[in-house]
């Protein structure tokens, strides 16, 4: 019975002749080559490496790749971009009888975000692995941030550090790599990667100070969260009130389904996983749910869907329109 790639969950290894790194996590893709290429170097000595463009590379030009000598060592690594422009209908049986015989010369590598499954599947299982490389979730990019610090970089960073990197930055790793590199040079080797430096040294987007109106929604204080719908709206440029305006009703969608979650007897924590929250502003949004109810929830959601119809029939201006849905946010978190 062939085996099935997809069951396997392991790093790619020295003993693999077809391997396919699929996902839209180039950081992960890019890590499990290096990974390979070590695993081949010490197994060979020094290898080649052949790259190709799966939208232009011709099959068999590749695949002669594989099975021709090599003139500077005795290992290739011929890797293939854009796999699912290269693996098509018409090139699929090529593939399925080299992966069924494939050269003990060379490792053929087919990386790219989209992989279409089929046959081929189970006769590169028998020569190799098909390994996933989707993005993370949040928590596993804050475990993955606190030992990458200190494996790769010398330094350390607590739980809450890497939570807050992680909620700037989002949960790609290379982005969160390429920050942690910068940190750990500011922290100096050994030192700690702290809060204060990532508010320092990480910038946000302007996307991201629009998104930072729901910290203040929240805050209890009608004059602070005016006062930062204000900062936002006059420093974020012409059309900021869209996403401002979709980041409340985003917040209220949160708070309305942890709400009736919560009278409905579910976990809070299982809630919070189902609403996509982490990081330091999990808690103030588990917490405003608990104390407003179900009920002023969908009020205010209610009340988010409004102001929404308003912004785009022109009903007022949009300064005056969103203060009104922020006094409501804020008179319901007091």
């Amino acid at each position: 019975m062939a085996k099935k790639a997809a069951a396997i969950s392991r790093a790619p290894n020295a003993g693999d002749r077809v391997v396919v790194l699929v996902g839209k996590e180039l950081f992960l893709r890019s890590q499990y080559t290096s990974m390979l290429r070590e695993a081949l170097e010490k197994e060979h000595g020094e290898i080649e490496t052949f790259k190709f463009s799966g939208e232009s590379a011709e099959p068999a030009m590749v695949l002669d790749e594989c099975r021709s000598f090599g003139l500077m060592a005795s290992h290739k690594l011929v890797i293939v971009d854009e796999a699912d422009q290269f693996v098509k209908a018409d090139t699929r049986p090529m593939l399925e009888r080299y992966a069924q015989g494939p050269s003990e010369q060379a490792t053929l590598v087919l990386r790219g975000a989209k992989w279409n499954k089929g046959k081929l599947d189970d006769v590169i299982g028998q020569a190799g692995l098909i390994l996933r490389c989707d993005e993370v979730e949040p928590d596993v990019a804050i475990r993955w941030t606190q030992k990458r610090a200190g494996k790769e970089y010398e330094s350390t960073i607590d739980p809450r550090a890497a939570s807050v990197l992680v909620e700037r930055l989002g949960a790609d790793l290379g982005k969160i790599d390429s920050e942690l590199a910068k940190l750990a040079t500011a922290a100096g080797k050994g030192n700690a990667i702290t809060i204060e430096l990532i508010a320092e040294l990480v910038g946000m987007t302007r996307e991201d100070d629009v998104w930072a109106i729901q910290s203040y929604l929240l805050c209890g204080d009608a004059s602070k969260t005016l006062g930062e719908l204000h900062v936002i709206l006059n420093n974020s440029g012409r059309g900021a009130h869209v996403p401002v305006s979709f980041a409340c009703s985003d917040l209220a969608r949160k708070l309305m389904g942890i709400a009736q979650g919560m009278e409905q007897g579910i976990n809070p924590h299982t809630l919070a996983k189902e609403m996509k929250l982490w990081g330091p502003s999990r808690d103030p949004i588990l917490h405003a749910a608990r104390q407003i109810g179900a009920m002023r929830a969908r009020k205010l959601f209610d009340e988010c869907v409004q102001a929404d119809m308003a912004l785009k029939s022109s009903v007022g201006t949009p300064m005056r329109v969103l203060e009104v849905l922020a006094l409501s946010f804020a008179r319901l978190s007091r």
